[in-house]
């Protein structure tokens, strides 16, 4: 009974906040949203400037695939008490990862679970949010991820404008119409360096076509 509750509260938070808030409240311009999978595993890694740009990557999907696509956040900000833990595991279905971690201890594991299980991840390669409107550096996990699953594509994706609908510090969002360049999927190939290399080449592209 309580799971029934909580998948049936997760499709109201979908719909509500994924599709009637950023579409009709907010809006949001889509270039290439043809390069977006059909189904997991896949990963979509974007740059980050606001907590608006999880909901953002979700509204790109039909209500029904929603619950599949699932938002890789830091386990220490979204676990820090039992009522923001069980909202963000059960409701917005993030997949929780350790920053900090004992040695011999994978904090990329809970990743490989949900693409063994088929999820669509919403990968953030900076991190945390960076300052807003530039794009920081890129950690490597999302190589990592992207050797041990050779074939599983990588979509670089570049959001526009959300720092300024939803900044940091703000408690609500201003209406702003954002923008989603989805890039072409890339995979493993040789090198961590040359992967990463490949990846913000194409955010860099991504980020040029959006000015």
């Amino acid at each position: 009974m309580a799971n029934f509750i909580a998948k049936a509260v997760r499709f109201l938070f979908y719909l509500i906040m994924a599709k009637a808030f950023i579409h009709l409240l907010m809006g949001m311009n889509v270039r290439d949203r043809l390069n977006l999978p059909k189904k997991g595993p896949a990963i979509l890694a974007a740059n980050h400037n606001s907590h608006m740009d999880t909901l953002l990557l979700i509204a790109l999907f039909p209500i029904l695939r929603m619950s599949n696509v699932r938002p890789v956040a830091a386990a220490d900000y979204w676990m820090s008490n039992p009522l923001i833990s069980w909202f963000s595991q059960k409701i917005v279905g993030i997949v929780p990862v350790m920053r900090t971690h004992s040695k011999g201890e994978d904090p990329l594991s809970s990743c490989y679970q949900a693409l063994d299980e088929g999820s669509i991840l919403i990968f953030f390669p900076e991190g945390s949010r960076g300052e807003p409107g530039k794009l920081g550096n890129f950690k490597a996990g999302i190589a990592r991820i992207a050797e041990r699953y050779p074939h599983v594509p990588v979509i670089p994706i570049y959001i526009r404008d959300t720092d300024k609908t939803f900044p940091r510090g703000v408690f609500l969002p201003v209406p702003v119409i954002c923008t989603v360049l989805v890039g072409k999927a890339i995979h493993w190939q040789r090198t961590r360096s040359d992967f990463m290399q490949r990846f913000r080449a194409q955010i860099d592209e991504l980020a040029a076509a959006a000015e």
